[in-house]
């Protein structure tokens, strides 16, 4: 009876590992060298080796960078006052490896929420990308990343691309790369 019971949940067990490498094996996007035809799958662009075992450099959010609010004039930090309040959501990279150059391309995802004096229309979102390595800023930039508001019900989102990095390979390990609001003053690096 005990061994019937333990065959039978190695059996259920043995099902569902089935399923999950079938689920496996479906996943990615979408496309085989069934679907596309054999010439068309060789065309696709093949990933080397080294590409991946190269070194890309992380992306994350400084404490304090991931939230803006912007505030009806003379209205600082009274909540029914609030024009506006962005948040990031999330932040990514992708390298590219081409003449002993890595190119990065840092994208920020976020969205905007009208606050009580909030309304339509444009409005720019103070972006920072900083490259940092071995403890030295190599680069800081400011962008005025602008978002159309459409209306005061709901959160706009919105995505952020920087393709302007590139580093020397081998980039040194100890590169980071930060993302976030920079509330300003603009001048400073």
């Amino acid at each position: 009876m005990a061994f019937s019971l333990v065959k039978g949940r190695f059996a259920a067990g043995a099902a569902v590992a089935a399923a999950l490498v079938a689920a496996g094996c479906q996943s990615g996007d979408g496309s085989s060298a069934l679907e596309l035809g054999e010439g068309q799958a060789k065309q696709q662009e093949q990933v080397r080796e080294s590409e991946l075992r190269a070194f890309c450099p992380p992306v994350s959010l400084r404490q304090g960078t991931s939230f803006f609010t912007t505030y009806e004039r003379g209205g600082d930090k009274d909540a029914a006052r609030v024009v506006y309040q962005a948040s990031i959501a999330d932040v990514t990279r992708s390298c590219t490896y081409n003449n002993n150059v890595i190119g990065v391309t840092v994208a920020v995802a976020g969205r905007v929420v009208p606050g009580p004096k909030g309304k339509s229309g444009s409005i720019t979102m103070p972006i920072r990308i900083v490259v940092v390595q071995d403890g030295q800023v190599i680069k800081s930039e400011l962008y005025k990343h602008p978002v159309t508001i459409g209306d005061t019900i709901g959160a706009t989102q919105f995505v952020f691309t920087d393709t302007s990095i590139a580093l020397p390979m081998p980039a040194s390990k100890k590169t980071v790369i930060y993302a976030g609001y920079d509330e300003g003053p603009y001048n400073t690096p």
